[in-house]
Order: structure tokens, then C-alpha cells, then sequence
């Protein structure tokens, strides 16, 4: 069964995501932005899921540090699509390998 500390940090990230969405859009819809607030809202959402990846910085299993490493070398490369997709199967890999 899901940790309720886990489960209330998924609503609310997610919750917070939707709203900086809405919200910026419901509030700013009339008005023009400059180029730079505009690609501060994109980046919005991506900083609440960073929120997501953060603790496994603090992580003390090998094989989730080493998928971290890994995930980071690939998103200095790649777009964001193949760098999820790479960070899932590297940290399942690695995990199933070292039994952790």
C-alpha cells in the first residue's frame, strides 16, 4: 500500500502543476507578454517536477545514484522525451541487477 506522505506529495505536486497552468492562464490572458515572462511560465511546471527528481540526489542505494548520473549525462544531450525514457530504463536495469 502507498506511504499517505507519498500519496499527498503526488496531489499536491500534481495539484500545483495544473494551477500554475490555469491560473497563469486565467490571469494573463488579456495581456501581452515579453518574450522572457513567456519562457519563464513555460519552465513553471518543469521546476515543480524537478520536485520529483531532487530526492534521489540524498539517495543511499548505489544503483539509483548511478541511474541519476546516467540521467543527467543524458539530458545534456538529449531532449526531455528520450531522457526520461533512458533514466526509467537505466534505474530498472540497475535495480534489478544490483538487487536493490
Amino acid at each position: 500500500m502507498i506511504d499517505s506522505a507519498t500519496l499527498a506529495t503526488i496531489v499536491l505536486m500534481a495539484a500545483s502543476t495544473y494551477l500554475t497552468r490555469v491560473l497563469g492562464y486565467l490571469v494573463l490572458r488579456n495581456r501581452t507578454l515579453s518574450p522572457r515572462m513567456q519562457s519563464v511560465l513555460e519552465n513553471v511546471p518543469g521546476c515543480v517536477l524537478i520536485s520529483v527528481i531532487a530526492p534521489a540526489f540524498v539517495s543511499d542505494r548505489p544503483a539509483d545514484l548511478a541511474a541519476l548520473a546516467v540521467t543527467v549525462l543524458a539530458a545534456t544531450r538529449l531532449g526531455i522525451l528520450p531522457t526520461v525514457l533512458i533514466g526509467i530504463a537505466v534505474t530498472g536495469l540497475l535495480r534489478h541487477f544490483w538487487g536493490v
